[in-house]
């Protein structure tokens, strides 16, 4: 299924991708506080939101495995993980750069930075896992336990700060924060481009997943017979 997606949506991210760089820098207004350093704040959240999605569906992947013990479902998950390391990293990388004209500082201990940082930390491990562990079955049987595991801090990372006062801002969406009407149709637009590029790249990943299973069969049965 995700093998058709992601063939359907490469011409609309062609096309959404030069618009949301023409909403965020032109349609959208500088905030009249921060200037220019507050568009960081529209591939921030996009890439905080895609890969909480991202970890969400490792999840559903990783116990889909473990009740059918069917390898797609492993290919998915780690495929989602895989990618949710990659957004998890934009958004660690643009939080600093935007925090530092605005908070004076590149990073504090605050609830919502930390657990952030250790879904991360989670994820690269789980990477680690599945590279370290040969044997098919196996790796995706304690991929799956840990995906699950991780998951848990997702939560954690998106009510951290209705949970606890913290340094970094309440949201703007249903936060009790405003944005701009403009802002706010430019912010949907990157949150839009963001989300289809995740499902694009899953869809490839998987792709690349079945290649990897069909060589590494050929290279067994080779073995095999010689």
């Amino acid at each position: 299924m995700f093998h058709k997606i992601s063939n359907l949506l490469f011409f609309p991210l062609i096309l959404l991708f030069p618009f949301s760089l023409y909403m965020v820098f032109v349609y959208a207004p500088e905030e009249a506080t921060m200037g220019i350093i507050q568009k960081i704040f529209y591939y921030h959240v996009s890439a905080g939101w895609v890969f909480m999605l991202a970890f969400g569906l490792v999840l559903i992947g990783s116990i889909g495995y473990l009740v059918t013990q069917r390898r797609s479902w492993d290919s998915f998950a780690a495929s989602s993980a895989e990618l949710g390391v990659v957004f998890c990293t934009i958004s660690l990388t643009t939080g600093p750069l935007w925090a530092k004209p605005v908070w004076g500082i590149w990073w504090t201990w605050d609830a919502r930075l930390t657990s952030t940082l250790v879904e991360w930390l989670i994820y690269v491990a789980y990477l680690m896992l599945r590279a370290y562990v040969p044997e098919p079955t196996k790796r995706a049987n304690l991929s799956a336990v840990f995906g699950i595991l991780g998951a848990l801090d997702v939560p954690i990372v998106y009510f951290s700060i209705r949970w606890w006062r913290t340094q970094h801002p309440a949201p703007v969406m249903g936060g009790g924060g405003y944005l701009d009407p403009q802002m706010r149709v430019a912010f949907f637009v990157c949150l839009a481009t963001f989300t289809l590029l995740y499902f694009f790249l899953l869809g490839l990943r998987m792709k690349i997943n079945e290649a990897e299973d069909e060589i590494g069969s050929l290279k067994r049965l080779a073995g095999s017979q010689a």
